[in-house]
């Protein structure tokens, strides 16, 4: 078997030094930006996932290297276009010092550089490795705080009425549960976007990996909403029954956090067994 890479193999006009250098300007161009989002994964646990997305998207590049080996590459005029357009993006971004605009002009580049140096069927190959790196960007703080509260509301609402059908005594203020010797508070952590967003990132992972279809694939990846609401729910449920009826409080310290992990398992799980279920049709 062939054991050049698809580097070796570049055309003529362009090295495979020449491609490293360009890589290596990009990395160069783009260090401010690659710095403020290691800065916001670190300070964010809504995103703090988001270190894996890289090594996951590298990963499955290298999955399909044998079909790299075996493709024609050629430099491609659109991918030259595309990459003054993003760079155009952020010079925009810099300019007015909008860090989303620039985290997006990042991604949009990397593409942008593997369709100009290689053409677009390496891009048509390697099309969800690529696009998934789209996830390294944070969701602007505005749309987080309009999608949390309501959120909120909902896992509170929900979770009260089934206490309620439980014979638990509970009175809801907005998203604060009151119990007759206790008040939880269903905080952000407990509105279920943090699992949304961390099992929606899965699921598209768990779908390309399992799943042959790409409307399954969608369908895998959708069920993270409702999924991340369910298992929001079932979390301050099991609060408020392990308190009233056990004195058990799962709301802070060691078995906050070990519960909390539990919680999360379920819903993998179940995500699971949804893309089990989907594979089962496609067979």
């Amino acid at each position: 078997m062939n054991s050049e890479s698809i580097l070796d193999r570049a055309p003529k006009k362009i090295t495979a030094w020449q491609t490293i250098a360009v890589f290596a300007l990009f990395i160069f161009a783009y260090f401010p930006v690659w710095k403020s989002l290691i800065n916001a994964w670190s300070n964010s646990e809504d995103y703090s996932h988001a270190f894996m997305i890289l090594p996951i998207s590298l990963y499955l590049m290298w999955v399909n290297k044998e079909k790299l080996q075996a493709m024609p590459v050629s430099l491609s005029k659109a991918g030259v276009g595309l990459l003054m357009f993003s760079l155009l993006l952020y010079v925009l971004a810099f300019l007015g010092k909008i860090s989303t605009l620039a985290s997006l002009s990042l991604m949009v580049t990397m593409v942008a550089l593997v369709w100009s140096l290689f053409g677009l069927e390496v891009v048509k190959l390697l099309i969800f490795p690529l696009f998934f790196l789209f996830l390294m960007v944070p969701i602007p703080s505005q749309i987080l705080s309009a999608s949390t509260i309501p959120l909120q509301l909902l896992v509170s609402k929900t979770s009260t009425l089934i206490a309620m059908a439980l014979d638990i005594p509970v009175f809801r203020e907005g998203n604060v549960l009151h119990l007759p010797d206790r008040t939880l508070q269903v905080v952000e952590a407990c509105s279920g976007l943090r699992s949304i967003i961390s099992l929606f990132t899965l699921s598209l992972v768990f779908g390309y990996i399992s799943l042959r279809s790409n409307l399954n694939r969608a369908l895998l990846a959708a069920t993270a909403l409702p999924v991340a609401i369910f298992i929001n729910i079932v979390r301050v449920l099991t609060m408020l029954v392990a308190f009233y009826y056990f004195n058990i409080d799962l709301s802070s310290g060691a078995l906050h956090t070990y519960f909390g992990l539990f919680i999360f398992m379920m819903a993998l799980i179940i995500l699971y067994f949804i893309a089990e279920l989907l594979s089962i049709f496609e067979k």
